[in-house]
């Protein structure tokens, strides 16, 4: 039996909640597409664990076996009954904090904050290792995120700092991780826990957060409805025999959310076709 690891963000990649339409046969036939049992499935968002479950129930999507959650801070496992927290992530992922929380970063970054017009994110937004804040667009996130990492190196501390925006919104989104803590490197060590190797692995995504995986070794699908911001960074940062971006046509759906998953996953294993018609 060929297994196939699947992983995938939500928010505007299987969630259809971006302005572009959604081909309305795509989700059921990604239902069935996982269903199988040769298949894995992750979902990989900045959601925490509880928002997650009302998407999935909201959204009527199949229950994955995996949740990277927190933008790659939490992982949990569906056992069938319960979801378990992967302990194991957390003691990996703790030493790039020097044993230091969310809360304990705070101070170290506070005049940085103010002076940028930084505003906390909800505290269900927040973490242990997962420090997040509003940002305005207008900010330069690049200069930002160059000066707090400075100001946390000088403290010894690993960090990951990434973008992303909400377009409902109109705000950026600044998450602190460690800096072993992004979706990449979760997806990696899911990859290595369950082995799996990039020949049965892909990811597929559409913003900000998702680029540490999209450029990355990983075979990588980026929706048809992804910014044409993102697509730019992707290509220039990526290696494009490992990204693929949905056009759309394909089994006549055109490639926005859960429809350019498939596309990607069909052109990466052309024999998922027969498995999705």
């Amino acid at each position: 039996m060929q297994r196939l690891f699947i992983c995938t963000d939500l928010d505007r990649t299987l969630l259809p909640n971006g302005k572009q339409a959604e081909s309305p046969e795509a989700r059921t036939i990604f239902a069935r597409l996982v269903s199988r049992p040769e298949v894995c499935l992750a979902y990989v968002s900045g959601r925490n664990l509880s928002l997650v479950q009302e998407v999935i129930e909201e959204y009527n999507l199949p229950s994955p076996d995996f949740v990277v959650g927190d933008v790659g801070s939490t992982i949990y496992h569906f056992n069938g009954d319960i979801w378990q927290h992967y302990q194991n992530w957390s003691r990996e992922i703790a030493p790039d904090w020097q044993g230091l929380n969310s809360i304990d970063l705070q101070p170290l970054l506070a005049d940085i904050v103010n002076i940028s017009h930084l505003t906390l994110q909800e505290s269900d937004r927040q973490n242990r290792f997962k420090l997040s804040y509003y940002l305005p667009l207008e900010v330069d996130n690049q200069a930002l995120r160059t000066c707090m990492n400075l100001r946390l190196q000088k403290q010894n501390i690993a960090a990951s700092l990434i973008y992303s925006v909400d377009e409902d919104k109109g705000i950026g989104l600044l998450d602190i991780l460690p800096a072993s803590a992004t979706k990449f490197h979760a997806v990696e060590f899911l990859r290595c826990q369950l082995d799996f190797d990039y020949s049965n692995t892909v990811f597929a995504g559409d913003s900000g957060n998702d680029l540490p995986v999209l450029v990355s070794d990983v075979p990588s699908v980026l929706v048809a409805n992804a910014h044409e911001d993102i697509i730019k960074v992707a290509q220039l940062q990526g290696n494009m025999n490992n990204l693929y971006l949905a056009k759309g046509d394909f089994l006549g759906m055109n490639g926005n959310y859960s429809a350019g998953i498939l596309e990607g996953i069909a052109y990466y294993h052309p024999h998922t076709k027969q498995w999705m018609e």
